[in-house]
């Protein structure tokens, strides 16, 4: 059986400001630090062999601290940058929600029916994750290995390997530092075994 550790990077002054960050490569913040400091400690007795990273520079902070404390090989992941959320990047949810209260609705309710004005849709991101993790899947068949990618992108992977919905991708932005593990069966059909 193979674990996948999904592990969300710390907080940047974007999370703290509420903006939406997308693909916009913002650094962890002092806050994000400490997360990320917790996050080690809880994720020190997990075995995690190798750490993925999403090519962000809060994921490949957090996973070179990660890597580093808990003695794990670090890789870095091209087809696993962070949903490109087009225009928006940079807006306040809250403005967000004031000016465009029916897109902000659709998107908490079916994210996959919404494309950002010049960004990408859900399907495109779900696409490069299906190939990320089938090349995954393929080289790790058992033992633990973690994955650490941005919200909502981390969204996108659970839901693509549990096979379930999507959620509210507005409340997950708010998950910085936050961890959950994954099953891969043998037939690799994810259970989702514990969050935190």
């Amino acid at each position: 059986m193979l674990r996948i550790v999904l592990i969300r990077p710390g907080a940047t002054d974007y999370d703290c400001e509420e903006r939406i960050q997308g693909t916009l490569d913002i650094p962890l913040n002092r806050q994000g630090l400490m997360e990320v400091a917790r996050a080690v400690d809880q994720l020190r007795d997990k075995r995690i062999e190798v750490i993925y990273a999403s090519p962000c520079e809060s994921a490949i902070q957090s996973a070179e601290i990660l890597s580093k404390d808990i003695n794990a090989r670090l890789k870095k992941l091209d087809r696993m940058q962070n949903l490109n959320l087009g225009l928006w990047q940079g807006m306040q949810v809250s403005e967000f929600r004031h000016n465009q209260p029916k897109v902000y609705r659709q998107w908490q309710e079916q994210p996959e029916n919404v494309c950002p004005p010049d960004g990408e849709m859900i399907e495109q991101a779900e696409q490069r994750i299906r190939t990320a993790m089938n090349k995954l899947l393929r080289r790790h068949k058992d033992g633990v290995i973690g994955l650490v990618v941005p919200e909502p992108l981390a969204s996108v992977v659970r839901w693509h390997l549990k096979n379930d919905d999507l959620g509210d991708l507005w409340k997950a932005l708010s998950g910085h530092g936050s961890w959950e593990v994954l099953d891969m069966e043998p037939a690799q059909v994810p259970v989702l075994s514990y969050i935190k």
